[in-house]
């Protein structure tokens, strides 16, 4: 169905594909589709990634700064992961870069997240208030750094991420 959605999203947008298209070129019922994606937009901003960025930041030091923490924490989850196709990754997020109706899904993702990071901070005693800063600032940081990564023909997914992250890490020098 992924294959799918992207040969129409290539052919008529985003916005011009529905999950009815997307489905009969891949053979699929509609009702088939939703079971395995809530809405068009998951095939886009699904990001299972979650667990594995919450458990990275409990494994780092409670004596560290909020964001540091949670910034050290995203790039050893980042290292643990296999490495994603990137040309694949380059089109979903483009897609996502260029349809103002996607940065909402993408929201969306991105609390979840954020809730994920807020959690694994408060869970060894940073304050709520702080804990969402911290995680609003790393995701922040990280989605911007994706979706201009996205707009280039750079293949260093990696370097974008890393990028992001060791801004945060200069912030203070």
């Amino acid at each position: 169905m992924l294959a799918a959605a992207m040969e129409l999203f290539a052919e008529r947008g985003y916005d011009a594909t529905s999950a009815g298209q997307i489905a009969a070129r891949a053979g699929v019922t509609e009702m088939t589709f939703f079971r395995h994606f809530p809405s068009k937009a998951s095939l886009l901003v699904e990001d299972p990634y979650d667990p594995v960025i919450g458990a990275a930041i409990r494994r780092q030091s409670p004596d560290l700064d909020p964001i540091t923490r949670t910034a050290r924490g995203v790039r050893e989850a980042w290292r643990e992961l296999p490495p994603p196709a990137v040309d694949e990754v380059r089109v979903r997020l483009r897609i996502v870069a260029q349809t103002p109706t996607l940065r909402a899904s993408m929201a969306g993702g991105t609390a979840a997240t954020e809730a994920v990071i807020v959690d694994a901070l408060t869970s060894d005693g940073v304050g709520r208030f702080e804990a969402t800063i911290a995680a609003a600032a790393v995701m922040g940081a990280l989605n911007t750094a994706l979706l201009e990564w996205s707009l280039t023909a750079d293949d260093d997914l990696g370097g974008a991420i890393d990028t992001a992250l060791d801004i945060l890490s200069d912030r203070r020098g």
